[in-house]
């Protein structure tokens, strides 16, 4: 035994682990050392010296000389005492990364490998999640503040942060960029029934649930519609204020879907981004099992990443949410996914297949094992959830030399 799990080990990312993984045959207790030791891998890769494949992915259209710079950086250059010198820091390394990094981005479509994405997490039965995660179907990371709450009450402590931080109210106009299942347009409309809620996907089954939903409660201020952000256009200066949460890990071009969000809101108007994150280095998803299953063509953003794209919205408040809460999310969602695996066998056969059920079955708890060990990594400080307050600038204002209020 112990030799095979040397062998898996050593071997995580490669494409016949996935039948292993598959079968469901490892114990949880098994694949968390696994996970944890592909994690620590991974922060290698992170940290510098960076690996050449790490490199690759952010100068194919950046700056071509990133290696030549770095390997520079590295050759003895401060003196910190006379006659003593060291080595640029590490931190000048990153840095140097980090901008080549959204210098390539800057090239790229709003987003690549859409159908992918939305085949994988979105597309699928409502039958899926609605038993594997809350009584919101949050497909997102929760809130606990004391630790003791239930998912749904954590549910509702984070929508309730959004309002808070958003400052709703009756008589705004609100948009949800890819909105999901409907956990936040649905609880807004239901709490603020003077606002206008609208919300955005790209999924037909994520629609139908919610207008299901909304007659059934009497919602008569929520309308959802369908269609890619990519291209999708909204009414010019219509909103009052946004809202989107973990989408922009699916994104590339941050500039180009931050311009679209700006003509979407009005002068003064302001954007929440909720997404997870690496507290301070971005990487994309190229290459191993959560790519290749759950997250092809994403990418993990820093903490900062969007302060880096200012041109259109400027940033407000900036929020840190320590990774513990997202690990209790998932590992909440892991006790569902296990405890309702007959209620969910008829969704996962609609969605994936007879053959395919109980293979996916398997995969949605090494998902939730694997995201909640790398969330609670370093105590949840290494990888955790960042709140982005935005605000679109009203340049009459600006000219007049008048300041909003």
């Amino acid at each position: 035994m112990f030799p095979f799990i040397s062998k898996l080990l050593d071997n995580l990312n490669d494409t016949w682990c996935d039948s292993i993984l598959d079968s469901g045959v490892l114990p949880h207790a098994v694949l968390r050392v696994l996970i944890r030791r592909e994690l620590r891998r991974r922060l290698d890769e992170i940290t510098p010296p960076f690996p050449d494949k790490v490199i690759a992915t952010v100068s194919a259209k950046g700056n071509p000389s990133l290696k030549a710079k770095l390997e520079e950086m590295a050759s003895p250059k401060i003196a910190l005492l006379p006659g003593v010198l060291a080595p640029i820091s590490r931190w000048s390394e990153t840095l140097a990364y980090k901008m080549n990094f959204f210098e390539t981005v800057r090239h790229q479509p709003i987003a690549i490998e859409t159908d992918a994405a939305n085949r994988q997490n979105y597309e699928i039965a409502t039958g899926i999640m609605a038993n594997m995660l809350g009584p919101r179907i949050k497909y997102s990371c929760s809130y606990y503040p004391t630790g003791n709450e239930s998912l749904g009450e954590a549910e509702e402590k984070m929508l309730d942060l959004y309002i808070e931080r958003l400052g709703l109210e009756a008589g705004m106009r609100f948009l949800d960029l890819g909105c999901g299942w409907g956990a936040a347009v649905l609880y807004f409309a239901e709490k603020i029934p003077g606002m206008e809620v609208v919300g955005f996907s790209n999924s037909r089954t994520q629609k139908e649930y919610i207008d299901a939903r909304a007659y059934e409660l009497g919602l008569m201020n929520l309308r959802i519609i369908t269609g890619n952000c990519t291209d999708y256009e909204f009414e010019r200066d219509y909103f009052d204020r946004a809202l989107s949460v973990e989408l922009f890990e699916h994104m590339k071009n941050y500039e180009g879907l931050m311009a679209k969000m700006s003509r979407a809101l009005r002068p003064g108007g302001q954007l929440l981004v909720h997404h997870f994150c690496h507290r301070t280095t971005p990487y994309h998803y190229e290459d191993g099992w959560m790519a290749r299953t759950f997250f092809t063509g994403g990418t993990m953003p820093s903490s900062d990443l969007l302060l880096y794209f200012q041109k259109d919205l400027v940033i407000k408040k900036h929020w840190w949410i320590n990774g513990y809460h997202y690990s209790k999310s998932l590992e909440h969602w892991l006790e569902n996914t296990m405890a309702r695996r007959e209620r969910m066998m008829p969704h996962l056969v609609k969605t994936y297949g007879e053959e395919k059920a109980v293979v996916w079955h398997n995969r949605w708890q090494i998902f939730h094992l694997a995201s909640s060990e790398m969330f609670k990594t370093d105590g949840g400080d290494t990888w955790g959830v960042t709140h982005a307050l935005f605000e679109k600038p009203d340049m009459e204002m600006q000219v007049f030399g008048l300041q909003a209020v």
